[in-house]
C-alpha cells in the first residue's frame, strides 16, 4: 500500500475581542491548526495535525512540496522508514529544524490513522496498551493574565467542572505571578494541583525570586521558565527550590529530549505529538523519560486530532502522567471539526481514549473548507 498523495490544510478562526486570553507570549487574536492529509493507493485516507508554528502557510507550503515529493510511493504502513527518510533529508543532515519537525509531525499523525483503519483497532490498541483512566488537568489558552479575583473564579469554574488540577499563566511580574497563584491556592485550598507555565518568560533571577513562594504554595510544577535552548538555565533553576521544573513541548525529537533529561533538570517530560516527530518519535521520548522514572504530560496543540491522540498515547505508554485538558474559551477546532468531542472528562477529574477505530473522531469537511488561512501572528 503506497502514498499516493500528501496535503495540507491550513486553517484559521478570528478570536473575538471578549474570548481573548492574555499570556507570556501575548494576546490571542486567531487560531490557526495545519491539517495533514495522506491518500494511499488502496483508497485510504489518514488525517494527522501539524502544529502551526504560528506561522501555518509556510508550515502547510513545506508539507505540500518537498514533505510530499520525499516520501510519495512510500509504504504507507512503513512509519519508521518515512520518518527516517525525512528526519535524514531535511533535519539531520541540516540540523534540527523546528518546521521540518512540526510537517514530519503531522504526516506521522497520519501515517498512524492508516494503520489503525487496515487493523481496524483503536490506537491505544495498536500502539500496545488499553483504555484507561488519564489524569487531566486544566489548561490550553486559558487562566491568563487578570486580577487575581477574576483568575481565581475562573480556577474555580473548573474545579467546580470536576477538575483536580489547573495550569496558570504566569512570567508577567515577579509580584503579580505571585499575587494570583496565592489568590487562586487560597480560593481551591490544599487539595487541588496548581501548575503554573511561564511560556519561556522568567530570567534566572525571576525563578530564584519566585520559587520560595512557589514551594510555599505547594505549585505542582514551573513550566518552561525559559526558552528550549537555554539548558544551562534550566540546570541551574532546578537548584533553587522544591517546586520541580516541567519542559519538552518546545523541545524537538530524541535528540533534543537527551540532553534535557540527562541533565536531570525537570521532573516532568511534555513532548507535544503534533512538533516533536509526531507517534513515532514520542514513543522513543516516553521510553528515555521512563528509563528516568519521569511521566510524560503531553503538551496539547490546537484541534481534536492532537487532543484525542494525546489520550490515546498516553493510554498505551508505562509513565503516563497528565493530560492537558483544552479549557480555551474559544476554540472551534475542539467543539466544531469533528463528530463529537475529543474527551470527556468523569466525576474523578480523568479522560479516557474515545471508542472506535484509530482515535474515534470524524472530520466535518465542510468546517475545514469553511475556515482558510488567516495570515499574521495568533498572539500579539
Amino acid at each position: 500500500m503506497k502514498i499516493r498523495d500528501i496535503r495540507a490544510y491550513p486553517i484559521s478562526v478570528p478570536v473575538p475581542p471578549d474570548k481573548s486570553v492574555t499570556l507570556g507570549i501575548g494576546r490571542s487574536v486567531k487560531r490557526d491548526a495545519v491539517l495533514v492529509r495522506v491518500d494511499t493507493d488502496d483508497g485510504l485516507v489518514g488525517w494527522g495535525e501539524a502544529h502551526h508554528g504560528r506561522c501555518p502557510g509556510a508550515i502547510a507550503r513545506l508539507i505540500d512540496t518537498t514533505m510530499r515529493e520525499l516520501v510519495l510511493g512510500m509504504d504507507a504502513m512503513d512509519v519508521s522508514g518515512v520518518w527516517a527518510r525525512v528526519h535524514k533529508m531535511q533535519i539531520g543532515s541540516h540540523g534540527m529544524g523546528t518546521a521540518a519537525a512540526l510537517a514530519l509531525s503531522g504526516l506521522d499523525l497520519a501515517l498512524w490513522d492508516i494503520r489503525c483503519q487496515v487493523t481496524q483497532l483503536p490506537l491505544h490498541t495498536l500502539l500496545g496498551g488499553r483504555n484507561r483512566s488519564i489524569k487531566a488537568y486544566a489548561g490550553g489558552i486559558s487562566l491568563g493574565y487578570q486580577p487575581p479575583e477574576s483568575l481565581a473564579d475562573e480556577a474555580r469554574r473548573y474545579v467546580e467542572q470536576g477538575y483536580r488540577a489547573v495550569k496558570l499563566r504566569v512570567g508577567d511580574t515577579v509580584a503579580r505571578d505571585i499575587a494570583r497563584v496565592a489568590a487562586v491556592r487560597a480560593a481551591l485550598g490544599d487539595d487541588i494541583d496548581i501548575l503554573v507555565d511561564a511560556n519561556t518568560s522568567y530570567t534566572l533571577d525571576d525563578v530564584r525570586r519566585v520559587l520560595p513562594a512557589y514551594d510555599e504554595l505547594n505549585v505542582g510544577w514551573l513550566e518552561e521558565p525559559f526558552p528550549a535552548a537555554d539548558l544551562a538555565l534550566y540546570v541551574r533553576a532546578a537548584r533553587l527550590g522544591r517546586t520541580p521544573l516541567a519542559a519538552g513541548e518546545n523541545h524537538y525529537t530524541r535528540f533534543e529530549f537527551d540532553p534535557l533529561l540527562a541533565s536531570e533538570s525537570i521532573g516532568f517530560a511534555q513532548p507535544d505529538l503534533s512538533k516533536t516527530g509526531g507517534i513515532t518519535e514520542s514513543l522513543k521520548i516516553a521510553a528515555l523519560a521512563g528509563a528516568r522514572r519521569t511521566s510524560i504530560n503531553p503538551h496539547t496543540s490546537a484541534t481534536a486530532i492532537n487532543m484525542a491522540t494525546s489520550i490515546s498515547f498516553l493510554c498505551a505508554i508505562d509513565n503516563p502522567g497528565y493530560f492537558e485538558a483544552d479549557l480555551t474559551p474559544y476554540n472551534p477546532f475542539r467543539d466544531d471539526m469533528t463528530d463529537r468531542p475529543p474527551y470527556v472528562l468523569d466525576a474523578d477529574g480523568c479522560v479516557q481514549a474515545l471508542d472506535g477505530v484509530g482515535i474515534g473522531l470524524r472530520l466535518d469537511a465542510t468546517f475545514i473548507a469553511a475556515h482558510p488561512l488567516i495570515e499574521g501572528p495568533c498572539y500579539v
